[in-house]
């Protein structure tokens, strides 16, 4: 048997009306319930402190972090990274050059050289750390050094 909406609406109507209105719970329900809400304030209490805390030491941290990068961190200095690298780079040649034998006699005396150029040249850029004149002569003056060692060491004739 096929049903058809108005039918339908006036079978459940009927229905819901046949219902029992007042239909008892098995059990007594208001202990559980006043036992969840008691439980529920002191949760909230418990809860409700650390929640706060953790926003605190948040906020705190990341103004911590920004007083630093922001303000004590001093600014990068180009000349320190330079020199930096290139020392690492030079203590690295030599070392790898120690037990070769090198083809000229005088090439430390043109190290000492460029070495004391480099010297004069960071003594005026401590007078101007960003003078990007003077940085570039740095930088030549350490690729000098890195080239006099490589090939006073490596020429290019024994690599082919």
């Amino acid at each position: 048997m096929k049903m058809n909406k108005p039918n339908f609406d006036d079978y459940l109507n009927k229905s819901l009306n046949m219902l029992d209105k007042e239909i008892p719970p098995q059990k007594d329900l208001w202990a559980g319930i006043e036992r969840a809400i008691v439980n529920n304030k002191q949760n909230q209490k418990k809860a409700g402190i650390w929640p706060k805390l953790t926003a605190i030491a948040a906020c705190t941290l990341a103004t911590l972090i920004a007083v630093n990068i922001f303000i004590i961190a001093p600014e990068p200095q180009p000349v320190v990274a330079i020199s930096d690298y290139f020392s690492a780079k030079k203590n690295s040649l030599l070392v790898e050059y120690e037990n070769k034998e090198a083809l000229t006699t005088n090439w430390q005396t043109q190290l000492q050289e460029l070495e004391e150029a480099e010297q004069a040249i960071m003594q005026a850029l401590e007078n101007e750390p960003q003078n990007q004149a003077l940085l570039t002569m740095l930088a030549q003056i350490y690729q000098q050094q890195l080239d006099l060692i490589n090939k006073v060491h490596a020429p290019r004739w024994q690599h082919i």
